[in-house]
């Protein structure tokens, strides 16, 4: 479980900041490294500077891409003198893990979790339950309540983004979806390459990574 220390409030209003992960799992704002060349890739630096632009969400979706980003490369970094397999089996054991972004979507999806269920798949479910289909839908997002976020929540305005859990996006009404019945995210049709047609005949979707995971067991 990744998180982040009390002291990522107080410093983020510091110019030209980086969030580092540490090896106890935590994270940590800090300036960047003095030492030219750092001794370690870097991390996206001033990942404070679009905060007051973007949404809070969109904000700390950005935050988690180029985190995931930064232990890619520090990962590599570390096995640059590994041969070809040495290679893939690195890459196959952090494809086994859950990404920065993963991880965020599934904290907000797992205090969604019941809003989810009652208002959004349980609807589908009861709507496709005779037939046996997978959940799907274009018209109408899975409702979500409000992200919690602490010393902020009073601050913030209530959103109710979905974020795919394949590449982050967030949820388009003109857009088709589908959601897994295993992890219970929602995917882009496009990214899982599922059509509204193909939909219709299935009776349990799994996602790309359930499926990978059944595979290896």
């Amino acid at each position: 479980m990744w998180t982040i220390s009390a002291d990522c409030a107080t410093q983020v209003n510091k110019e030209n900041l980086c969030l580092y992960g540490l090896p106890n799992g935590s994270w940590e704002v800090s300036p960047p490294a003095e030492e030219v060349p750092p001794e370690l890739p870097e991390p996206a630096l001033g990942i404070n500077f679009a905060r007051d632009g973007m949404q809070r969400r969109d904000w700390l979706t950005l935050v988690a891409v180029h985190s995931d980003s930064w232990l890619i490369s520090v990962a590599f970094f570390y096995g640059a003198r590994l041969n070809g397999n040495d290679r893939k089996r690195l890459f196959s054991m952090m494809s086994d893990l859950p990404s920065v972004l993963e991880a965020f979507a599934d904290r907000k999806h797992g205090r969604d979790r019941s809003g989810v269920d009652s208002s959004g798949k349980s609807r589908h479910s009861s709507k496709r339950g005779k037939d046996g289909h997978a959940k799907s839908f274009r018209a109408a997002a899975p409702a979500a309540k409000e992200y919690d976020e602490d010393d902020d929540e009073e601050d913030e305005e209530e959103h109710t983004e979905t974020f795919c859990g394949s590449c982050g996006g967030l949820y388009n009404a003109s857009e088709f979806w589908i959601g897994c019945d295993i992890c219970e995210r929602w995917f882009h049709g496009k990214c899982v390459r599922i059509t509204p047609a193909k939909a219709d005949h299935i009776k349990h979707y799994k996602c790309p990574d359930c499926s990978s995971k059944k595979m290896r067991q």
